[in-house]
């Protein structure tokens, strides 16, 4: 059976998200690197913002390859909660892994960081990333009204959660 990994985010990563990101079937993930350069730069952050405890950022390996990544926010203002992010490269779409991701990520999250809140915001329109929340034991709890900022245009996100 295929194993979910997590590894901490690597600069060497960055072509690799950087072919699945620019994919054109990647219509609800709105960081997308304009150069493995630029990829580059964001992934060098990583440790510092790790350090600061912003953000903790992982890379998904699949038998062993690199198929995405996922991580946390943490708020700032309440530093007990974090948000998820997740993307998975389409050819590998269906098979579990997000899921298997948030899994892991939540073992680091509740354990680890000692958050009590995990929260995953999605776009109303991604219905792969709801069955994720819901197959992952997130409980829907509403529709937040203009929550995200793409461009210069506001957008309404729904909110899953799991508290322990």
């Amino acid at each position: 059976m295929p194993k979910v990994e997590l590894r901490h985010q690597k600069v060497f990563d960055a072509k690799r998200f950087f072919e699945i990101l620019n994919s054109p079937n990647f219509t609800y993930f709105t960081a997308k690197p304009k150069t493995i350069e630029d990829e580059k730069v964001i992934l060098r952050q990583n440790f510092k913002k790790q350090c600061a405890n912003l953000e903790h950022n992982f890379t998904i390996l699949y038998d062993g390859a690199i198929v995405g990544a996922c991580g946390f926010k943490i708020d700032q203002h309440r530093p007990h909660i974090g948000e998820i992010g997740y993307f998975v490269d389409e050819t590998h779409w269906g098979k579990g892994i997000a899921p298997e991701a948030v899994k892991l990520l939540e073992q680091i999250g509740f354990g680890k960081l000692g958050l009590v809140r995990i929260e995953i915001w999605m776009n109303p329109l991604n219905k792969a990333s709801e069955r994720v929340a819901i197959k992952s034991g997130y409980l829907k709890e509403g529709v937040m009204k203009k929550a995200q900022k793409n461009g210069d245009v506001y957008t309404d996100e729904i909110l899953y959660a799991k508290v322990i």
